[in-house]
This record gives C-alpha cells, structure tokens and sequence, in this order.
C-alpha cells in the first residue's frame, strides 16, 4: 500500500469512528458512570473489536474479493441504505440525555475491555464499514503482511484519537452531554457527516 492509501484509510476511519453510534454512547455512559480509566479500558475492547473485523476482511475476504465483485458491489449499496438511515435517525431523533445516564459499576478491566469488544462486534455501523467501506478505499487482495501489521497501528491510533477526547468531554463535563441544544448540535452534525458518507460511497466507482 501507498502512503496516500494509509491516509485516505484513516481519515475514512476517523470519520466513521467519529460519528456518534452505538460504540460511542455505551462509551460515553461508562464514562459518566464510572469515570475516565474504566472506560478506558472499554475503549481498548472497542479497538479490539475493530480490529478483529479489519483482519476478517484482509484475511478472509481477500480471495473473495477477486472472485465476487457483485457481492461486493451488494454490500456497498447495502452499507450506503444503513448510512443514510443512520443520518436520518440522527437528525430526528439521535442520542438523548436519558440515554448517556448510566449508574455507577464497579466492572474491573477484564470486564471493560470484554464490554467495549461486544458492543463492538455487534456495532451494524462497524460491520458496514469494514464490510462496505474498507474495501472501495484499499486493495484488499493486494495487501502484504507488512502493510496488515500497518493498518493495525493505524487503526488503534486513530480510534483512540478520535475516542479518548469523547471520555474526557463525558468525565468532566456531563453537564454538555446533558445540554438538549449541545446533543442536538452533535445529532445534527452526525447526521450531516453519515448522509455525506453514503454519498461520497454511492458515488464511488
């Protein structure tokens, strides 16, 4: 891989990861329920998840994509529908302050790194960018071993970048996340960079 193509890949992935989901809120109510380390332990799990679904796709879909482009070609507009669903539901209706309220745990780290990786593999907006996205930005059949050990870094970096300052926003500043016009302010923005999202791929060729 290019270094163009490892940027354009994590800057794919800072916006996905960006975009307020179900990894995002689950984070956030860690955060507001028990504080910046175990919830970071939870984003460590959320990255693991992450990472998981990166090496099924350049493992295992890597012949695949050779030989099945029009399954490709149906998961991509499968993953453009889901995006703009997304927006949609984000602009009407999106995170609530009664939806980041969590109660205080006591989970150790074992507990919140497994946490953020369930929530993580059942994420459907995950799945629709690994499955969808990933492969209309790089060359899966072509990457090396060299360039997967890249894109690990890559992604762990770039998640915790994106993730961290959301722990930080949630830890010491519930009061914004429980502000209607800030929440308000991120739904309408997540939304308007999802619909952009399943513009710009249903415009890929």
């Amino acid at each position: 891989m290019t270094l163009t193509g490892f940027l354009t890949y994590a800057g794919a992935l800072a916006i996905a990861a960006a975009i307020p989901g179900p990894g995002v809120v689950a984070l956030v109510a860690r955060a507001l329920g028990s504080g910046f380390r175990s919830s970071l332990f939870m984003a460590l799990g959320l990255v693991l998840g992450d990472l998981t679904y990166l090496s099924a796709v350049v493992l295992g879909l890597a012949v695949l994509a050779q030989t099945f482009g029009t399954a490709f070609l149906v998961v991509k507009w499968i993953g453009v529908a889901y995006l703009a669903w997304l927006a949609w539901t984000f602009w009407h209706t999106g995170i609530r302050a009664t939806t980041v309220n969590a109660e205080r745990t006591r989970d150790g780290a074992f507990a919140s790194i497994l946490a953020g990786l369930l929530v993580t593999l059942g994420n459907p907006k995950t799945m629709v960018f690994y499955l969808a996205i990933t492969p209309t930005i790089i060359d899966i059949a072509s990457v090396t071993p060299t360039d997967f050990g890249m894109l690990v870094a890559v992604t762990a970096m770039v998640l915790l970048v994106v993730l961290v300052p959301y722990l930080v926003l949630a830890a010491r500043a519930r009061w914004f996340l429980s502000t209607p016009r800030a929440l308000k302010a991120l739904n309408r923005t997540a939304a308007t960079v999802m619909a952009g999202a399943a513009v710009a791929i249903a415009a890929r060729q």
